[in-house]
């Protein structure tokens, strides 16, 4: 399964807004110039997310974007459902826009798409965060709280 470059964009941008935001308002370039993501396409998916509730933006000298609910309160599938639209359970599956055929395993592809979007459901940005510390991927505050248990 590959997601989309907006999608994979959409989670690094968050991720980096939880991870090293601590709650502090963080501007597109600063979340851009750490993840590696254009700027004006990064600010393009950050519209979606904030349309989507999932984060606030800020207007004017020291903008910027905050998270707009707790990261435990945020799932991968918000996320991903902001920048891609609803999930369909079984869309872009293996199943090709032809007939179904009766020697191919389409059973399968809705449970496999549930499946993906169960994990997405499941995992919030602060378990990514309590992952990215385990992993110990750099923070750009290093003095930040960590998400450890």
């Amino acid at each position: 399964m590959r997601l989309s470059l907006q999608v994979h964009y959409a989670i690094c941008g968050i991720f980096d807004l939880a991870y090293n935001g601590q709650g502090q308002t963080v501007q597109v370039r600063v979340i851009g110039e750490r993840q590696g993501i254009p700027t004006r396409y990064l600010e393009q998916i950050f519209q979606r997310l904030r349309r989507a509730d999932l984060v606030v933006g800020k207007r004017g000298p020291g903008g910027g974007y905050t998270l707009a609910r707790p990261a435990a309160k945020i799932t991968l599938r918000e996320v991903v459902e902001a920048v891609e639209g609803p999930a369909g359970e079984a869309e872009g599956w293996g199943a090709d826009a032809g007939e179904a055929a009766d020697n191919r395993p389409d059973f399968l592809w809705p449970e496999l798409a549930a499946g993906f979007s169960r994990v997405l459901s499941e995992t919030n940005l602060e378990e990514l965060c309590r992952r990215a510390a385990r992993a110990a991927v750099r923070r750009a505050h290093p003095e930040a709280l960590s998400y450890q248990i």
